[in-house]
């Protein structure tokens, strides 16, 4: 048995989001409230599974009480269930921890899916919403902006040493002396504060500087 709590203002919406899950196998609705006012108690006394949250309600809103929860309790499951779908509302309910971010135009069943998938540890999302995190966070991992000063001879020496180059076949490749090799090494390890190749090309993988 799933064990439910429901924020949710709309009286009408509460409603059916009560009769819907309440009316379900294997689902029990064992509250549902018109905000967040006494959620550390209700979460405390309840101890629900799976938490559907609304964002916008009077008083205490659901980003607020998504925050006292997680002050107390890291393991109750919590959807948020909103009309919101920005890149705002989205990273925050994450950065707050949320574990799901659905939308409330989802269908019934679909909702009982994500109801049962928060339960069990998943992470569900309305589509829409997930495509927009990847995409949040393929911007949050771009190049860092780190600057560590490779001129541009040190930047291609250090490709090199990425592609797996010995410091002979740099040398090869560069036209210049092995001495000029080493010394250029010497120099990209200081810029970098490293002590070997595996560590310069690890960094140079992490912050994009080749």
């Amino acid at each position: 048995m799933i064990k439910v709590l429901i924020y949710e203002d709309n009286p009408q919406l509460r409603e059916g989001l009560t009769m819907l899950i309440d009316g379900s196998e294997g689902f029990q609705v064992l509250g549902a409230f018109r905000n967040c006012s006494n959620v550390a108690y209700e979460v405390g006394s309840y101890k629900p599974d799976v938490i559907l949250m609304d964002i916008d309600m009077p008083g205490v809103n659901g980003m607020e009480g998504l925050k006292i929860i997680r002050q107390q309790n890291i393991d109750v499951s919590i959807l948020m269930l909103t009309v919101f779908d920005d890149n705002t509302n989205i990273f925050e309910a994450l950065q707050n921890g949320a574990n799901g971010y659905i939308l409330k135009k989802t269908p019934p069943a679909k909702l009982l899916e994500y109801i049962q998938e928060a339960a069990i540890g998943g992470a569900p999302m309305t589509a829409s919403v997930a495509a927009q995190v990847l995409k949040m966070f393929s911007q949050i991992n771009l190049p860092s902006g780190k600057d560590y000063h490779l001129s541009e001879r040190e930047k291609e020496v250090l490709q090199f040493l990425v592609k797996g180059y010995s410091y002979k076949m740099i040398a090869s490749e560069m036209f210049i002396a092995m001495d000029t090799v080493r010394s250029h090494i010497k120099k990209i390890y200081e810029k970098l504060h490293v002590n070997s190749k595996s560590e310069a090309v690890a960094k140079a993988f992490r912050d994009r500087i080749v």
